[in-house]
């Protein structure tokens, strides 16, 4: 029981987190990692809002990622995407109302709090061990797809993103570069000091 509690926690607290973290990057305007910037771009494209997107592109994620591995479409993985964009557009919509931080110093300093915040809360979303986000699917289908190895994967994955980001017209930048280099390293390093202070599998 109690270890079903850490892990709802974990999952729910996690995403909320992230969401918090992806927010902090976009409004630091220096721009954002792969996959946000297409939200965002296809965001200012239509009428629908940063977390809608985030839900629309991890269904088609999802779809795709089926069609590739030639499985049942991992339909919980819904969940997690309609939390995370619900949550985006919370913070973006109704906290922050669209306020952008201005100044480089400060922008700087903001997309790296940004990224900081966002990795720690995967690390937390991580330890539940539930649904992975189709964007993660995405890049192990593409492994199995190509026989390659799994950072080649997800290097194919994010510049698929990326392409796709540009042409909408969404936001790359130097915050692109620092959060692909600095956002993996960083889930490595929270993981396990989380998974070792949270210790939830000894409480099964």
């Amino acid at each position: 029981m109690k270890s079903t509690l850490i892990r709802v926690l974990c999952y729910g607290g996690g995403l909320l987190i992230v969401s918090f973290g992806i927010t902090i990057t976009i409004l630091a305007g220096l721009g954002t990692g792969a996959w946000d910037a297409l939200n965002v771009g296809l965001a200012i494209k239509t009428p629908f809002s940063v977390g809608n997107w985030v839900i629309f592109v991890g269904i088609i994620l999802i779809i795709l990622n089926a069609l590739i591995t030639r499985a049942r479409p991992i339909v919980v993985s819904l969940l997690t995407i309609i939390l995370l964009g619900y949550f985006i557009d919370f913070w973006l919509i109704v906290v922050f109302q669209h306020t952008l931080f201005s100044g480089l110093v400060l922008q700087l300093m903001m997309l790296l709090l940004g990224i900081v915040i966002l990795a720690f809360g995967a690390s937390i979303y991580l330890q539940a061990e539930f649904a992975l986000l189709p964007i993660d699917g995405f890049m192990f289908a593409i492994k199995d797809l190509l026989g390659v190895k799994l950072m080649i994967a997800k290097t194919i994955a994010e510049l698929i993103a990326l392409v796709a980001a540009f042409l909408f017209g969404g936001p790359i930048g130097l915050g692109t570069i620092i959060v692909t280099f600095l956002l993996g390293p960083l889930i490595q390093w929270f993981f396990p000091r989380i998974g070792k202070k949270l210790n939830w599998k000894t409480a099964q």
